[in-house]
């Protein structure tokens, strides 16, 4: 059926029964309704991800729904379209008495917000770097992952996605496939160049049980590239054994990566060309830590502050 959702973990009816009516009673095309499926899928795998049945949400966690998506750079017409559905499906589930109450009956569009990124505390970065077993070869891979993913700030995506011929190591860089299939050279610190070729010359061959693969980082089970959500699982265990009260995603590490060399003095623009961002305008979210610095300075050297 057109639109329909599979349900991944935490199973809910929900989000089917929703799109069920959309398509028997509401009569919505197909083309729309599989919009409407996305866009679900996307709210099942933010809700999935923490542990939460999707009908237990709150506007607090759905407000976190939205600021997540705007800092993976959707745009506010599509951030604007999920908010649509998301309210849509709350009300449904309120008229045909699933609910109680609508948890987004005041869920705003993007228009009302200030994208502000999260980010992890420089100690907290270096907790979670410490939480891997790097006596065994996954423990040796996760620092690696760790450590070139805030070195780097690369997506999720591109990290994932690296392949063996994507890394200069000599010269401290690697080169990475952003939106669009653009590429982009990003540089790499020493500090992540010394845990990637602990990883090449010692985990990799181990995890690999003598098979090959052009992925840079592979998963326990076969020669297969590392998955997205598994990284995320990898990233979330180790968040948690760590103390971090902050949510940490491959995004969070990402806007934390941007924060803390723009709290170091790095040009927004410099910034802009490392993360893959066509227009500086998207890297500009990061500009309240400028912000905060300036205010900073002031409030340390004005005499009458």
């Amino acid at each position: 059926m057109p639109g329909a959702l599979p349900s991944p973990g935490l199973a809910s009816p929900l989000p089917d029964a929703y799109l069920e009516h959309l398509r028997l009673v509401r009569r919505v095309a197909d083309l729309t309704l599989d919009a409407y499926a996305r866009d679900l899928r996307l709210l099942v795998a933010f809700v999935h991800a923490r542990g939460i049945a999707i009908e237990a949400i709150d506007l607090g966690l759905l407000e976190a729904f939205v600021r997540d998506l705007m800092q993976r750079e959707y745009s506010p017409r599509s951030v604007a379209r999920i908010v649509a559905c998301v309210r849509g499906f709350y009300k449904f589930l309120v008229i045909d008495k699933r609910l109680e109450r609508n948890p987004a009956a005041d869920l705003r569009a993007p228009r009302a917000w200030q994208a502000l990124p999260e980010s992890v505390p420089l100690d907290a970065i270096d907790r979670l770097l410490a939480q891997p077993d790097v006596s065994t070869p996954a423990g040796v891979r996760d620092r690696a992952l760790i450590e070139l993913l805030y070195a780097t700030g690369l997506r999720v995506s591109e990290l994932v996605g690296l392949k063996l011929a994507d890394l200069d190591l000599g010269r401290g860089v690697l080169t990475c496939t952003g939106k669009g299939s653009k590429q982009r050279m990003v540089p790499i610190g020493d500090a992540a160049c010394s845990w990637v070729e602990r990883y090449l010359r010692e985990a990799r061959p181990v995890l690999l049980e003598g098979k090959t693969s052009q992925a840079l980082f592979v998963n326990q089970r076969q020669a297969h590239a590392l998955s997205r959500s598994g990284f995320w699982r990898i990233l979330a265990g180790y968040a948690r054994a760590a103390g971090i009260s902050e949510h940490v995603s491959p995004h969070v590490l990402r806007h934390s990566f941007a924060t803390h060399l723009l709290e170091n003095g790095a040009d927004l623009r410099a910034i802009q060309m490392m993360l893959g961002h066509a227009d500086v305008s998207t890297t500009q979210i990061y500009t309240h830590v400028l912000e905060a610095r300036l205010r900073s300075v002031y409030e340390q050297f004005h005499p009458r502050a």
